[in-house]
């Protein structure tokens, strides 16, 4: 069995646009993956084209290491772009593989290690401004079953942090868990904001409350500086997003700089380097929460993995907050109930992208907006269905 093509598919998705992989062998059995990274998508799609599909076409689907390694050790000068096309077409390599022996990816690689698994909701805050904004969208989330939810509590913040805005996000905070009850857990994002010095001080300011972990609450690349603010701080510290080499985990994990890894399965290099860095965390007693901001395909494969990886936490879900048409791309497939994510059984990845539903959102240029603009959160919401805030 040798892929003898490779499609590639864009949809927009408010904030987002959504890059799809898909991969066709000679025998005719289809595999995708996603290869979306906000902003750079065309980047990443003339990559897909030309390097990616160069270094696959021809090649046994069944031999991840050896094509996928291969492109890891060539890109030379890689980073988030590279690492995001060659991740998109190793998901597509396990969703053939999948098919091919009839069995749903999370069985090729561990079986099932969680009793359940719960996700987190994010996305939810779109348009909050006022704490008392936060609460009310938090309640409605709450309401969703879920156990746990997200959000960036800023607005600006760089380096150094405004007294006034700290004051303001430590009362976004504890608005929401005024909201949500003490039995609802709180996961603060913090988009590598701070300096070392604020970021123990805000956090400081949270302790009592029902913080899971803090994420990257300062510059993530930097495991020496993520491991003075853990040191230094009673919450848990969370990173990974933005890291894209087994180097850069193995730094970040021996470090022991977090209490939480955060690697994306569609930016790290797939579902197999996924696997080896939650090993590696394991073996220091870590925990995992893939992150997973972007499409359905990438969600689908973060799922897999977490259903069959022992230190697993909990798994981020935009899934009740993009837009609308989301679960259109995929032929309306939607795991989550409740909060609680289902155990996938269909061969592969078990979902099928619809052209139709894709064609009917084109690219949308720009779409994503800077963490640093005041109006950032203005569309980062992209459903209809929850109520305004104002």
């Amino acid at each position: 069995m040798k892929i003898k093509k490779l499609e590639t598919f864009m949809a927009n998705a408010g904030q987002r646009n959504y890059l799809f992989v898909r991969l066709t062998t000679d025998t005719g059995v289809t595999g995708i993956g996603e290869a979306t990274l906000e902003w750079q998508e065309k980047a990443v799609e003339v990559l897909v084209n030309e390097w990616v599909a160069s270094r696959i076409i021809g090649k046994d689907p069944f031999d991840i290491e050896q094509v996928v390694g291969g492109m890891i050790r060539d890109q030379y000068q890689g980073g988030s772009t590279v690492m995001t096309a060659i991740s998109s077409v190793e998901i597509a390599m396990w969703d053939i593989i999948g098919k091919v022996t009839g069995q749903p990816v999370y069985r090729l690689i561990g079986g099932q290690a969680k009793r359940e698994l719960n996700a987190y909701a994010n996305g939810w805050y779109g348009g909050c401004e006022s704490p008392r904004d936060f609460a009310a969208r938090a309640r409605q989330v709450a309401a969703g079953g879920y156990r746990a939810l997200k959000f960036d509590p800023f607005s600006t913040a760089w380096k150094q942090l405004d007294p006034a805005e700290e004051d303001h996000a430590v009362a976004v905070v504890e608005a929401v868990a005024d909201a949500i009850g003490p039995d609802m857990g709180m996961l603060i994002e913090v988009h590598g904001r701070l300096g070392v010095s604020d970021a123990v001080r805000f956090i400081d300011r949270l302790d009592g409350l029902r913080i899971l972990w803090c994420e990257e609450p300062v510059a993530p690349e930097s495991a020496e500086l993520l491991r003075e603010v853990k040191d230094r701080c009673r919450l848990p510290i969370s990173s990974g997003e933005r890291l894209y080499t087994h180097a850069d985990f193995a730094r970040l994990i021996n470090l022991r700089a977090v209490d939480v890894v955060q690697m994306d399965v569609a930016h790290c290099g797939g579902i197999t380097m996924a696997k080896k860095i939650a090993s590696m965390a394991a073996a220091q007693d870590i925990g995992i929460s893939p992150h997973c901001s972007v499409g359905p395909v990438a969600f689908a494969a973060a799922l897999h993995v977490a259903w069959s990886t022992p230190n697993m936490l909990l798994l981020e879900s935009f899934a009740e907050f993009d837009v609308d048409w989301r679960n259109d791309l995929v032929s309306s497939w939607n795991p989550l109930s409740n909060g609680r994510l289902a155990l996938p059984e269909a061969p592969g990845l078990g979902i099928e992208l619809d052209e139709a539903a894709i064609s009917a959102h084109p690219y949308r240029p720009l779409a994503f907006p800077s963490l640093w603009d005041t109006t950032w959160r203005d569309e980062f919401t992209g459903t209809a269905r929850l109520a305004p805030v104002r």
